[in-house]
């Protein structure tokens, strides 16, 4: 910008906003004093500029045989001309620019102040359209940077600061490693079982090829490879190997009865297709009400569940595919009583057949205790049955002790802190204040853990970053610091509670508050600078704030409540001149004259008489601003000398303080609404709590202060707590719906009533599975916890098909409900184990919160792991006890098959 007043040049070429007590360059002149002596305003010097400052017209004139292109002086052609315009003819006298002030490259008065540990600096902050990857557009800005650097002066640096790209790879990175972990694990968990590298080896290709098929699929829907669609790849990699084991595993049971490698398979892949095709559906069915999730829920899990379906229904096409295929050129016929292993029974001397024949041995006995226990159980149908019930539900009393959050607090290793100073502070003592704030924090995280430090004081020059800005920021007294912890760092949490102690103590004026930091609780608060938002919102804003006020007070008594205060502010310094209107007429002024002659003064001509002026060096436009110095207005008395003049007032020349009173007063800092009417926002966050517990305290604060609710006045709890309530309960009724689908999808294809039962009353043991997890390893009830949930339901109902599939063939068979409870247990026992280990060792990695952003997704492998682990038993113990229970009273002629013995 090119401003216009009496100031000189600082010797670094730079604008000087100093203060009325600092030196100043040598040689200025007064500005009030020449332009009361000269009857001018600095309105008068908007004028002049625009009025010898005009567009250079193109015009042309033909003279003899010639076209002449005619160009007129209406534009100075430097910025040394513009101190030559001239401003006024008084008394046959032309007044100057350069007698009454200085014109001079410069800037607008500064509003914001950028430190980048302790150094003045520039930020720019880059955003990004949401269609756009993060990667690509971080990636391209750094490669962009060695060639603006070029073009910069050489003691000028431009450093990378903080980039979300960090947070997003190390994310995407750890959850690529645990799917690689789990399915490492995985293909190890089936070579012990299976004792054959060559079944492993076809299992372990079939998972790769679901989930680039899965990659392709989710590509064709338009998602990209993120944290959540990456989270569902990896949740799917336990489960991938279900339908590839169990084929195998089918067809190896067929080559031990000794059959060819051609009948085994046809007849293997055969006997399982339905109930593997009936596995799928119950599995992709529990993902259904996730599409319907309201909110970010939904943006955040339908991708996920979209990963998860098209894995499996990938991996179900491969097994009845690919894996039959690769069996027909890598299986051989077995030799009887060599188990999985093609002809010998291979050389006694290696250790790994050594170990694997040993844990084959012990496999072998604990089949034979578990049938012993199933026997046992079989002949105590009822006390057994109601011992288990009771066992399951006494588990849900576990369930108000879990707590609940929306999502679980992510580990970024960064911290956002926004400082408020006194209303009204002016931006120079609020960088003060920030720069003995910055050396607690410095007291407080030791140097080698402080990676970097960087505060954004007062309001930002765009209007872009105004409008993006979701920290609270409202003047010159507002300000953020972002502190970024180094690798190895403690705890970002125990820093962030040492600060809320120390900081507030030390600086009392100041109001602190620690934003999030990382994306996803950036994104859960929807640009809200805390998980909790209480609007009252009423016809009157006094009576809002008044309230809120009252609110307040008792919320702050809350355990768990942290950084409580009210966002808006009334309390905004203000002064106010109250023109005599009579007087000012007498005079010949208006009260447009005062006002022009004030806003030009202290905000300068942009707004009443915007000039731009065109440089020939460079084509740029530059706006011209006449403005009275800072420093020149930093008293009262100064501000009543302020020179007004006006068109007819005869070129009189009166001061502001001569037309009216000038007083002290308050106003709002800022105004806000909802659908019209004002609101008072009350933002709050939790610490060493669940986010449910201290949302339910709050609904009891405002059920208290009904009582005394000013008229018209509502209040409302918003953010983060609001939009966990609306998650929960959706989640909670698609989980209550995916029972009710499974059940009835298993009844389509059972033809009955009975074994549907059967087959869904290993569910409850999951669910107690879970809570009992959760518990146990201090994990809160969140949306992850209750998407591993659902995904429990899915694959525990899959394994109970598998049982109670067999047992209805010897039913049949057999006519026996007792004996065919314990075929069916005793047959199905290592698909069943192995497509449960094959999931829990799949979920470990996820379940132990590795890596940057792990957090996130271990609520989901900590409930699907405890799900397991009882649903497994139940589905062993509880599901053939209730099948023969069941079927106990049917009269079932055998058939005449009753001898052979299906796998």
């Amino acid at each position: 910008a090119v401003e216009v007043h009496d100031l000189m040049p600082l010797p670094n070429g730079g604008p000087h906003h100093g203060r009325a007590d600092e030196a100043r360059p040598p040689g200025h002149q007064d500005l009030h004093g020449a332009l009361q002596s000269k009857g001018l305003s600095a309105t008068d010097i908007g004028n002049a500029i625009a009025a010898q400052n005009q567009i250079n017209p193109a015009g042309f004139i033909k003279i003899g045989t010639y076209q002449y292109n005619l160009r007129l002086n209406n534009a100075p052609a430097t910025i040394a001309d513009l101190n030559d315009i001239p401003v006024k003819v008084i008394n046959g006298a032309t007044i100057y620019m350069r007698d009454v002030a200085h014109v001079r490259d410069g800037s607008p008065p500064q509003q914001n102040v950028v430190h980048v540990n302790g150094a003045r600096s520039v930020l720019m902050t880059v955003l990004k359209s949401g269609a756009t990857s993060t990667l690509a557009i971080v990636q391209d800005i750094k490669d962009r940077l060695p060639a603006l650097q070029e073009l910069l002066p050489s003691s000028l640096k431009v450093v990378p600061l903080n980039d979300q790209s960090l947070f997003v790879k190390a994310a995407v990175s750890g959850v690529v490693r645990e799917g690689a972990l789990a399915a490492l694990l995985t293909s190890l968990m089936i070579l012990l079982f299976l004792g054959s590298w060559r079944s492993t080896v076809i299992i372990a290709i079939s998972i790769p090829l679901a989930v680039l098929s899965a990659v392709a699929a989710l590509a064709a829907f338009g998602q990209t490879l993120n944290i959540m669609t990456l989270g569902g790849l990896a949740l799917a990699v336990g489960i991938l190997v279900d339908d590839a084991t169990v084929t195998i595993e089918n067809i190896n049971w067929h080559l031990e009865q000794g059959k060819d490698v051609r009948t085994a398979i046809l007849d293997g892949a055969q006997q399982i297709v339905v109930p593997a095709f009936v596995s799928l559906l119950c599995i992709c069915i529990v993902f259904v009400p996730m599409f319907f999730l309201p909110g970010v829920a939904g943006f955040l899990f339908v991708p996920m569940a979209l990963a998860v379906v098209f894995a499996m229904v990938a991996s179900f096409v491969l097994s009845r595919t690919l894996v039959p295929t690769m069996a027909m050129y890598l299986l051989h016929p077995h030799a009887p009583g060599h188990g999985h292993e093609a002809g010998a029974p291979g050389p006694a001397g290696n250790p790994l057949v050594r170990f694997q024949r040993a844990f084959e041995r012990r496999f072998e006995g604990v089949r034979e205790n578990y049938s012993g226990l199933l026997t046992l159980a079989l002949q105590h149908r009822l006390p057994f049955i109601a011992g288990f019930m009771i066992c399951v539900l006494l588990s849900f009393l576990l369930l108000p002790f879990l707590g609940r959050n929306f999502f679980p607090s992510v580990d970024a290793g960064s911290i956002t802190m926004h400082v408020r100073a006194p209303v009204g502070t002016r931006l120079e003592e609020t960088s003060a204040l920030f720069d003995r704030i910055e050396q607690r924090i410095r007291e407080v995280i030791p140097l080698n853990e402080l990676e970097s430090m960087v505060d954004n004081i007062g309001l930002p020059v765009s209007g872009i970053n105004t409008a993006y800005n979701t920290s609270g920021t409202i003047g010159p007294q507002d300000g953020d610091i972002l502190i970024g912890l180094s690798d190895g760092h403690r705890p970002t949490a125990e820093y962030v509670k040492m600060l809320r102690e120390r900081l507030p103590r030390e600086f009392p004026t100041a109001t602190f508050s620690f934003l999030p930091s990382d994306i996803v609780s950036q994104i859960l608060n929807f640009g809200a600078p805390a998980p909790i938002d209480m609007q009252v919102v009423g016809p009157s804003l006094a009576n809002d704030q008044a309230y809120a006020a009252r609110i307040l007070r008792d919320v702050r008594m809350i355990p768990g409540v942290a950084d409580a205060r009210i966002q808006q502010s009334s309390q905004y310094p203000q002064l106010r001149f109250d023109v005599d209107r009579t007087r000012i007429g007498e005079l010949g002024l208006t009260e447009r004259d005062v006002t022009n002659g004030v806003a030009t003064a202290l905000a300068g001509s942009a707004q009443t008489a915007p000039v731009y002026w065109l440089n020939p060096k460079n084509g740029v436009s530059y706006q011209v601003v006449a403005q009275t110095p800072e420093y020149r207005l930093d008293s009262l008395s100064r501000l009543q000398n302020l020179p007004i003049t006006g068109a007819s007032a005869n070129g009189t020349l009166q001061v502001l303080g001569g037309l009216g009173t000038l007083s002290r007063d308050s106003t709002n800092a800022v105004i806000s609404q909802y659908n019209i009417q004002t609101m008072a926002n009350i933002y709050a966050t939790t610490q060493g709590r669940d986010l449910g517990a201290v949302a339910s305290d709050i609904d009891a604060v405002l059920r208290a202060h009904e009582q005394d609710r000013p008229k018209g006045v509502t209040v409302t709890l918003r953010g983060q707590a609001q939009t966990m309530s609306t998650a929960f309960s959706g989640m909670g009724f698609g989980l209550l719906g995916a029972v009710v689908m499974i059940y009835l999808l298993i009844v389509v294809n059972f033809q009955s009533w009975l074994d549907p039962f059967v087959i869904i009353t290993a569910l409850p043991g999951a669910l107690a599975g879970i809570v009992w997890m959760l518990f146990v390893t201090e994990t809160t009830l969140s949306v992850p916890a209750l998407t591993g949930a659902i995904m429990c339901m899915g694959v525990g109902t899959a394994n109970s098909i598998l049982v109670v599939s067999f047992a209805r063939e010897r039913l049949e068979a057999t006519g026996d409900a007792v004996r065919s409870a314990l075929e069916a247990g005793f047959t199905r026992f290592r698909p069943v184990l192995m497509t449960a280990f094959a999931m829990i060792i799949g979920m470990a990695p996820m379940a132990l919160g590795l890596g940057e952003g792990g957090e996130q997704n271990a609520p989901l492998g900590r409930a699907v792991i405890g799900g397991l682990i009882v649903a497994t038993f139940a589905t062993l113990m509880f599901v053939p006890v209730v099948f023969a229970l069941v079927h106990g009273r049917e009269k079932v002629a055998p058939a005449a098959n009753s001898g052979e013995v299906h796998a």
